[in-house]
């Protein structure tokens, strides 16, 4: 269901996303977005981080694949100089 809404930009730079808006897409304070600007347009995107728990459990997975597939920190580092070097 697509709203349409008008609100304004603070002295402070806030925009406030009007109650009627959050309702309808379920937003709570706190939530998290990124954001995209170009020329005259900007676009929220909510964002679903993962909770503290399921990010060290990620992590411990990954830790657990590395050491069995043998990838070293030295080995992750590289690949992460060569992806910016692509890049840039």
């Amino acid at each position: 269901m697509s709203e349409v809404t008008i609100t304004k930009l603070s002295s402070k730079g806030q925009i406030v996303i009007p109650k009627t808006l959050r309702d309808i897409l379920g937003l709570k304070a706190g939530e998290v977005f990124a954001m995209f600007g170009e020329r005259d347009t900007i676009i929220l995107k909510k964002l679903n981080l993962p909770s503290d728990k399921e990010f060290d459990e990620l992590l411990i997975w990954g830790s657990n694949y590395a050491e069995k597939k043998k990838i070293s920190k030295k080995d992750v580092l590289k690949a992460i100089s060569e992806m910016r070097k692509k890049e840039s």
